[in-house]
């Protein structure tokens, strides 16, 4: 029986020995090494810009326009640009061949004058005109002779003669009809226009 002893404890050996040898001999699996990443410098991205608020489509941004809620141009501030027009007052008016103001006509020229105070440096331009009526010599001669009238009462009332510039357009340029005095009567007038 010592020999099975022994015979079984050599075996128990051979099988200890055996797993110890075996399990060494398999490949032990290697543990992956940790790959470090270093991850790529962000590039700040600068800011977009704030798109500026343009009301009115200009192309001028609100912030810088002097006039935000109406188109401009840039040469004004973003405003319109001031368009200079002829100065139509309906009570500047004649008699039927005559180039003597109608005496309702001077508390228009009164404000006209004060107006132009404000402005010593500008010039403006008197167009007198007739109706129709007449020849055209004579219709060109009154309304000569009607802007030089409102010119002696600009004048008579501060306005620097060398400021006011008259001419005579005679019936070329009606703004109603010829064919009835009410049409006519309008047509014999005075326009006043900075230039």
């Amino acid at each position: 029986m010592n020999t099975l002893k022994f015979r079984l404890f050599i075996a128990a050996m051979v099988f200890a020995t055996m797993s110890v040898v075996l399990s060494s001999c398999k490949s032990k699996k290697v543990a992956p090494k940790e790959e470090v990443v270093v991850a790529a410098p962000v590039e700040e991205k600068a800011p977009e810009p704030v798109k500026e608020v343009d009301t009115d489509g200009d192309g001028i941004p609100d912030s810088k326009d002097d006039c935000p809620e109406v188109k401009g141009s840039s040469a004004n501030g973003g405003c319109p640009e001031i368009v200079k027009k002829a100065i139509e007052y309906k009570n500047i008016q004649f008699e039927f061949n005559s180039s003597v103001l109608k005496t309702s006509s001077y508390a228009v020229l009164d404000v006209i004058a004060a107006g132009m105070k404000n402005f010593p440096d500008t010039k403006f331009q008197l167009d007198g005109h007739s109706s129709a009526e007449g020849t055209e010599a004579r219709n060109l001669a009154l309304s000569v002779d009607r802007a030089n009238a409102v010119k002696n009462y600009l004048v008579n009332n501060g306005i620097k003669a060398s400021n006011l510039i008259t001419k005579g357009h005679g019936e070329k340029f009606p703004v109603a009809g010829n064919d009835n005095e009410a049409g006519r009567a309008l047509n014999r007038r005075v326009e006043i226009k900075p230039l």
